[in-house]
C-alpha cells in the first residue's frame, strides 16, 4: 500500500516546514501537529499511514505521545518514526524499546525521509 497520509510533528516551525515540504513533494497528504498532544488528537482523527514525530516538545514528549498511541487499538498500528536531535545510541535503543519504527536524526537529508516512506 503507498503511503497517501502522513502527519508530521514538531514544535520548531522551521524542522515542521522543513519536513512538511520533503513529504508533499514525495506526493503524499501531509498533516501537521506543534506537540505530542495534538499528534495524538489528529492521529485518531485522521489515522495517518505513518507519523514523523520529533522527541523534545511541549506539553507532551514524542515518547510519550508514542506510549499513547502504541496502547490505543485504534493508532497502535500507525508506523512512527521519531526525527529528533537526539542521537546517542542509547536514545535509539530507547526508542526501539518505546515501539518506534525508525529513527531519523536531525540534521537529515530529504532521502532519510523519503526512505521511510517507500518502505512501507
Amino acid at each position: 500500500m503507498a503511503v497517501q497520509k502522513v502527519l508530521c510533528v514538531d514544535d520548531v516551525n522551521a524542522d515542521l516546514i522543513n519536513i512538511e515540504k520533503i513529504v508533499a513533494a514525495g506526493g503524499h497528504f501531509v498533516s501537521t501537529a506543534e506537540n505530542g498532544k495534538q499528534a495524538v488528537i489528529k492521529a485518531k482523527s485522521e489515522k495517518p499511514n505513518i507519523i514523523f514525530l520529533d522527541i523534545n516538545m511541549p506539553e507532551m514528549d514524542g515518547f510519550a505521545a508514542m506510549r499513547e498511541l502504541k496502547k490505543d487499538p485504534d493508532t497502535k498500528l500507525i508506523p512512527v518514526v521519531l526525527v529528533t536531535s537526539k542521537n546517542q545510541k542509547a536514545d535509539k535503543l530507547w526508542a526501539q524499546m518505546q515501539g518506534a519504527n525508525g529513527f531519523v536524526s536531525k540534521p537529515y537529508t530529504p532521502e532519510q525521509i523519503l526512505e521511510h516512506l517507500r518502505s512501507l
